[in-house]
């Protein structure tokens, strides 16, 4: 069969979902009961989707999120002491809008990465900018960055994404550069939009692991004063996980 001209004038044109939906009405003979403007109706909502589809596809890319989570897969049957109607304020995103922080602490293995992951999938979902680094990588691509002039385009980078994720802060004391960097990316970010961090250690010992008092004071003052706090609690879900596999290979063995 001959492709019609009007296929590859959409495709011509850039109109790719449009040029499926045509082929599409073409091959379907009930589409004939529709009238001209429903027809039309079906090209445009097509190419819409694809669209929007492309756009979150290039989001996600953007991200490099760790994990592969969404908000609709939260594990509610596991005991962590996440409050439902907070959780549910923090998916809805206004604090996203307000240009506050979100800070997930907890013991390792309660899924505070994958929270944050799920909340930048959300925002992505949402249309806005999300980027996701662990902070010790984080911190060793800015010294690289530092020596080869990459510097400030990674800081403009940094400052200008709607949603910042910084996982696995807190493992160690930060060393004078670390301080310096991480103050620039916050101070860009300050009133300007969101950042989420992720740590095992609890909020008040930060200041100590900053290892300034002026530093950390000026550090902490564009981080915590304006977040949101989201603490998890109970056993590891990975220990969990490792204990009902044993038990479901000692019931098969």
């Amino acid at each position: 069969m001959l492709t019609h001209p009007t296929h590859e004038r959409l495709i011509a044109l850039g109109l790719t979902g449009m040029a499926k939906a045509f082929e599409e009405q073409r091959r379907s003979p009930d589409l004939d009961a529709l009238s001209f403007e429903e027809r039309i109706g079906l090209l445009v909502d097509r190419e819409a989707a694809e669209r929007d589809t492309k756009r979150l596809t290039a989001r996600l890319k953007f991200a490099a999120l760790r994990q592969n989570a969404c908000v609709e897969d939260v594990d509610w049957r596991t005991p962590r002491g996440i409050d439902r109607a907070v959780l549910a304020r923090l998916i809805a995103g206004e604090w996203i809008e307000r240009h506050e922080n979100l800070l997930i602490t907890g013991a390792a293995g309660l899924g505070k990465s994958w929270i944050a992951c799920a909340l930048g999938h959300k925002a992505c979902r949402d249309n806005r900018s999300v980027l996701y680094h662990r902070v010790p990588r984080l911190f060793e691509a800015l010294a690289l960055a530092r020596g080869d002039g990459r510097y400030g385009r990674l800081l403009k980078a940094l400052g200008r994404v709607q949603v910042l994720i910084l996982d696995d802060w807190g493992l160690s004391v930060l060393t004078g550069s670390e301080r310096r960097d991480l103050l620039e990316i916050l101070d860009d970010r300050h009133g300007r939009s969101s950042t989420i961090v992720t740590s095992q250690v609890p909020v008040d010992a930060w200041h100590d692991l900053i290892g300034d008092p002026t530093l950390g004071d000026a550090i902490l003052d564009r981080l915590v004063h304006n977040a949101h706090r989201l603490q998890l609690t109970g056993e590891s879900m990975r220990k969990q996980s490792a204990r009902a596999r044993r038990l479901d290979g000692d019931q098969n063995s």
